[in-house]
């Protein structure tokens, strides 16, 4: 079922030309809430954690997952990509894309991505677990990605038995995911909380109840654009429904806490707001050469400006897939080639003007 190398690559590169499903910039809070995730981790019996795995066995995983993913919830058009051969490139831009982590991009030995139609579903195999399980949807849609992924659960497990004791739970490499395995997480986009300086109370008030609060791309990331995932660090001793209903209630105060400091700054700042959006507009469509950095941080001005009626012919679905295409990894695919960094620089600006081009500030 793999492909090589080459077939890879030119996939990927069609696939750089769209964005995934979870981009689209609809579904319930998509105002505040980008994505919902639920992510399970799991083991085959009888194999030895990823850490102490030989190559023959991690092979054999590949295979037996593999196998197991083919249909079903998936379909037939599911994509089984292997990682251990991908490009440094190639790897990163699923990376950005948030198909793989940065551990299955970094490991070594045989590992495998298997992806859906519409990049809702992916299955990373012989990551620190051996199976990475996650279910991706657009706005704030945890039921819907919790009953996705268990399904999908549920058809791998009746083919592939998994580690599992009766009083533990479903065993993992990392302690704190023992037990359900399940990592319950919401992408949000906070510019407002940011900008008053309130985003550290919502860190503090996270760690409090045991929730993690970190950048695009999860652990160790930084929190470019204005985006956090809001996810939970233990599963022992808790029920998936627990774990949803924990984070859902922490997630819905976030996004009535954003909403309301938008409102404020609009009511009692909003000539200084309108500047600020302004200012990103401006430099966006007329920068000869800009930073994925900065990319990232005038995008979440130009993306709360929008939801703020302060931008007229654009609309988020499309600032979303800016975020990700003007990613590095993405910039150079979209290219046909490996670009320096001022090169990409140069290439980014100039995406991003012909891509805004028939946009106008309100």
């Amino acid at each position: 079922m793999n492909l090589d190398r080459s077939e890879n690559s030119e996939w990927l590169s069609e696939l750089a030309k769209t964005s995934g499903e979870w981009l689209r910039g609809d579904g319930p809070e998509s105002d505040i809430v980008i994505s919902s995730r639920v992510r399970l981790a799991r083991n085959v019996a009888g194999f030895a954690f990823i850490n102490r795995a030989a190559a023959d066995a991690r092979f054999q995983i590949v295979q037996m997952v593999q196998n197991a993913v083919h249909g079903g919830i998936l379909g037939r058009r599911v994509r089984h990509i292997n990682v251990e051969t991908l490009s440094s490139l190639d790897s990163q831009f699923l990376m950005e894309r948030q198909l793989i982590s940065r551990e299955l991009s970094r490991g070594d030995g045989p590992r495998a991505v298997a992806i859906s139609e519409g990049e809702r579903h992916s299955v990373m195999i012989n990551e620190e677990d051996h199976l990475r399980i996650q279910v991706l949807h657009s706005g704030f849609a945890l039921d819907e990605c919790w009953n996705e992924c268990n399904a999908l659960d549920d058809q791998i497990e009746s083919s592939v038995p998994f580690a599992f004791h009766p009083q533990l739970g479903y065993l993992t490499a990392c302690p704190t995911n023992v037990g359900t395995g399940v990592r319950i997480s919401v992408m949000v986009h906070l510019p407002a909380l940011r900008m008053t300086r309130e985003i550290q109370k919502v860190h503090q008030a996270a760690q409090k109840i045991s929730l993690a609060v970190r950048g695009l791309y999860g652990e160790g990331s930084q929190a470019l654009g204005d985006f956090y995932q809001i996810s939970n660090q233990v599963t022992l001793g808790k029920t998936e429904a627990a774990l949803i209903s924990e984070v859902t209630e922490v997630v819905t105060h976030i996004v009535s806490w954003e909403r309301r400091v938008r409102d404020l700054l609009l009511k009692d700042n909003k000539s200084q707001l309108h500047d600020t959006v302004a200012r990103a507009f401006g430099t966006l469509t007329s920068a000869r050469s800009i930073s994925s950095e900065e990319t990232m941080h005038l995008l979440s001005s130009l993306r709360m400006g929008i939801r703020l009626g302060l931008v007229d012919n654009l609309d988020v679905a499309t600032v979303n897939e800016l975020f990700i295409h003007t990613q590095p990894a993405h910039l150079q695919k979209l290219h046909g080639e490996i670009l320096e960094t001022a090169d990409r620089n140069v290439a980014r600006s100039a995406y991003l003007r012909k891509r805004l081009d028939s946009s106008s500030l309100g």
